[in-house]
């Protein structure tokens, strides 16, 4: 909760105006060519198989309740249950990466590898094509951004939304 924060710091909550720096927000934005709702949109979207001859697709009888670009065009929790349809795809499946660009990317790194530089793209893509992001994130100005809900320690570092915000604040503008 938003009370929850110590001094120094701010809870990236839902319900004040920080939510806008969620993945959940919907601030559309353009990464290479492509139009995305939310980060959260884009996100889910790389489960999904990205052409017919993607892996994804081999097994008939899983099915695939979207397209790529109608979980592109989501955001909040209709892309979060998207992306749980597509994790439950994938665990039957065997697979463990996404794919963006048609090149598999190992989602899980728990490393600031290739999937994090991709997630902060995004980010700072949502960053500079929404004014109010870029405002509100200013206002936050040196506290310490904390996420809206408990993560585990090892947590992928693209998962740390929080971490990858304070990176772009304070990177030079």
């Amino acid at each position: 909760l938003p009370q929850e924060a110590g001094p120094g710091e701010v809870i990236l909550s839902k319900r004040t105006e920080l939510g806008i720096l969620s993945n959940f927000a919907p601030t559309p934005f353009t990464l290479d060519g492509e139009t995305y709702a939310s980060v959260e949109g884009f996100w889910q979207m790389l489960k999904y198989p990205e052409g017919p001859g993607d892996e994804r697709l081999r097994d008939p009888a899983v099915e695939w309740p979207f397209t790529r670009r109608q979980v592109a065009a989501l955001s909040a929790f209709e892309a979060k249950a998207a992306g749980s349809a597509a994790n439950e795809n994938m665990e039957k499946l065997g697979i463990a990466w996404v794919t963006y660009n048609g090149q598999r990317i190992d989602h899980r790194e728990k490393k600031k590898g290739e999937f994090y530089r991709l997630i902060r793209r995004a980010e700072q893509a949502k960053l500079e094509q929404n004014p109010k992001v870029a405002e509100i994130l200013r206002k936050t100005g040196t506290l310490r951004l904390l996420p809206d809900h408990h993560q585990a320690p090892d947590s992928a570092p693209a998962m740390k939304y929080d971490e990858i915000w304070m990176e772009l604040r304070a990177a030079p503008q």
